[in-house]
């Protein structure tokens, strides 16, 4: 784990505490509680593979994510339906531009996120494009370490927490507008509007 840990922070900074005004949380505030415990990717061997209902099937490295996409900062709150939440300063790629990338059909209604501990989570394809979501590749001013979910993490602001999927692998563009991820398929709610309950009704 000696060498992981060189290769992914060695050009890391101090973590913020503070960001414009605003008082962060620390990465460390977060619970435990993937369905596999922390993943272990290895930043050279990563490719992350945009496919299904598009024209232009890709893998891309993740240094050719960081460094071909323009990056986003963020200061949004995650809360967990275990009832805790962080606020933190993420910075990442437009989830949008990897969709155009990818030249999406018209067919394709449904996005699909996968990642490497088998988890998965899905949304309506506009929910992603039309909010700026973000795929976080830093969390205040560091680059996510493997407890949090390196290479990649979802922002998915205004969801509960179990929409946040880490360490993404692969996203499907799709036509099932039923399809139901980890969680969603236990009983959770598809649509995790923190407005509403987040189980479904």
């Amino acid at each position: 784990m000696t060498n992981f840990s060189e290769e992914i922070f060695e050009l890391d900074t101090v973590e913020l505490s503070e960001y414009q005004g605003e008082q962060l949380s620390s990465i460390y505030d977060f619970r435990e509680n993937s369905i596999r415990g922390p993943q272990y990717v290895s930043r050279e061997k990563y490719r992350l593979r945009v496919t299904g209902l598009v024209n232009n099937t890709y893998n891309l490295t993740y240094d050719e994510i960081i460094n071909s996409f323009h990056s986003s900062k963020k200061i949004i709150t995650l809360f967990c339906v275990e009832g805790w939440e962080v606020k933190i300063l993420w910075e990442g790629v437009m989830v949008r531009d990897l969709i155009e990338l990818a030249e999406p059909l018209p067919e394709a209604t449904t996005i699909i996120f996968y990642a490497y501990d088998g988890y998965s989570t899905s949304f309506p394809l506009e929910c992603i494009t039309d909010n700026n979501i973000i795929m976080a590749y830093k969390m205040n001013n560091v680059t996510i370490p493997p407890e949090r979910g390196f290479p990649f993490q979802l922002v998915a602001e205004s969801k509960w927490g179990y929409k946040w999927i880490k360490w993404i692998t692969s996203i499907e563009l799709s036509d099932n507008t039923d399809y139901k991820g980890y969680w969603e398929s236990r009983g959770y709610s598809n649509n995790a509007d923190l407005d509403k309950g987040f189980f479904e009704e």
